[in-house]
């Protein structure tokens, strides 16, 4: 996995980085920037900037080009964003989000809590986002730390960080995080879905198989169930009614969303037995009673599935539980005649 918090460790000499034939990380990096950007201003930039050029084509080669990047003038401080392309059709692109700040935020708490919470949001968009939403999400936790570091960079034209600037701040990282929340959660729900749909083509094919052979009121009831219980997710998800927990991953969501059919077709069974058992009284026509009893028994079946709580109530109704009879109370004690007097 891309790093993301590099520790703070003791400036690298030059010399050192140049011999050195390791991947440099994201510290030696920030420290080689750092000297590059004092030798310029001092105006002998000497071999400066061929040292922080090098370390930056190794950082490259090995963790991705940058693709957005704040540095610090005045501190060994810095956060990036990175990319590692794909080598192949079938792979993803890697992004990676670093930051090094322990220099620039060690008298200002508040940002660092802050800068935190945009490491903790670039973990989870890592681990749990795809595609172009990760690639947006990180791009603006990104943008999120550069502002927060910006704050207490010496030379920047407002001075010192404020409360105004910070709370600015933190209303920006609030909608970062509330994208991170929706994208998530959209994602969840097409994951949610394919479990849905993987166990409902399994469950429809080997009813299809049994069905083959002969009407099965139970098979038929199951099949029917289990697509109501997929129509009421569907339903709920175009509601936007529909909220899952993402941060759990992707096969937790799949496993979840395969349980819904085998729930809804187990309710669709158990009520379709409530009626042919004779519990429940199952009005039809006289003219074909036979046909009419069975587009009943999938009607009401495909009902259970769709609504649990219709289908727990109707089996409630059904099967009374008999409630514990209470203990007589006791009968009062008996008075008897006073005591006599001597």
């Amino acid at each position: 996995m891309t790093e993301l918090i590099e520790p703070l460790a003791a400036p690298v000499p030059h010399e050192e980085m140049v011999a050195a034939d390791h991947v440099p990380s994201f510290t030696e990096l920030v420290y080689a920037h750092f000297a590059w950007w004092r030798a310029l201003r001092s105006g002998a930039p000497g071999k400066a900037g061929s040292v922080y050029q090098d370390v930056l084509g190794r950082f490259e080669e090995s963790r991705g080009r940058l693709l957005h990047s704040y540095w610090c003038s005045e501190f060994e401080s810095a956060v990036a964003l990175t990319e590692v392309p794909r080598r192949h059709r079938w792979q993803r692109r890697r992004l990676g989000f670093h930051r090094e700040s322990d220099w620039a935020t060690k008298g200002h708490p508040l940002i660092a809590a802050e800068l935190h919470r945009c490491d903790e949001l670039a973990v989870r968009a890592q681990e749990v986002l795809t595609g172009v939403r990760q690639r947006i999400c990180l791009q603006l936790v990104t943008s999120s730390a550069a502002h927060l570091l910006s704050l207490v960079d010496a030379p920047a034209a407002h001075g010192n960080a404020d409360h105004e600037l910070l709370a600015r701040e933190r209303g920006e990282l609030d909608k970062v995080e509330a994208y991170y929340r929706h994208a998530a959660n959209g994602q969840a729900q097409i994951t949610y879905f394919a479990g849905m749909a993987t166990v409902l083509g399994i469950v429809a094919l080997l009813a299809g198989l049994v069905l083959s052979g002969g009407w099965r009121a139970g098979v038929a009831s199951v099949i029917a169930g289990a697509i109501g219980a997929v129509v009421s997710v569907i339903q709920r998800i175009n509601a936007k009614d529909f909220e899952l927990d993402y941060d759990v991953g992707r096969p937790y969501a799949f496993f979840l969303g395969g349980l819904r059919p085998l729930i809804g077709g187990a309710l669709a069974l158990a009520i379709s037995y409530t009626f042919t058992g004779g519990l429940l009284h199952l009005p039809v026509s006289s003219t074909d009673p036979t046909t009419d009893q069975r587009l009943a028994l999938i009607v009401i079946s495909f009902v259970a599935g769709f609504s649990e709580r219709w289908a727990q109530d109707t089996l409630a109704t059904a099967v009374q539980i008999p409630e514990a009879k209470k203990a007589p109370d006791p009968p009062p004690p008996a008075s008897g005649p006073g005591p006599t007097a001597p």
